[in-house]
């Protein structure tokens, strides 16, 4: 994602927007739910590196990526970012920062894969 080209071209997957809402709870509270944003967000889903793969592997482990995005792009802190690869399996990702260079070419989140008991690591 170096360099000031154009960074669309190397955005090659969609992902829905699930951010959290407040809403009413029926016994005047509110809760937290999450709700799909109207439209899904170009991105590129960087793979993590061996070392963060082996330690992601071992319980109790937090298993990060970098996701790069258009700079406008409307992703905050809390969003879950979900996607599909071609074999079907869903993949969340929970956003822990969004960050951007000096010159805003692209916006990077910092998310945290989310998977179930059982899942083979990704």
């Amino acid at each position: 994602m170096r360099g000031r080209g154009n960074v669309g071209r190397h955005l090659n997957r969609w992902l829905e927007v699930w951010r959290p809402t407040q809403v009413p709870d029926g016994a005047g509270g509110q809760s937290t739910t999450l709700v799909k944003q109207a439209l899904p967000v170009r991105a590129k889903v960087d793979q993590p590196t061996p070392t963060e793969r082996m330690v992601a592997a071992q319980s109790s482990s937090r298993h990060s990526h970098d996701i790069f995005l258009l700079p406008r792009t409307d992703v905050r802190r809390g969003d879950e970012l979900r996607g599909t690869d071609d074999l079907g399996n869903a993949q969340v990702f929970r956003v822990q920062s969004v960050v951007q260079p000096s010159t805003p070419v692209y916006s990077k989140a910092l998310v945290e894969l989310i998977q179930a008991e059982g899942e083979p690591d990704g």
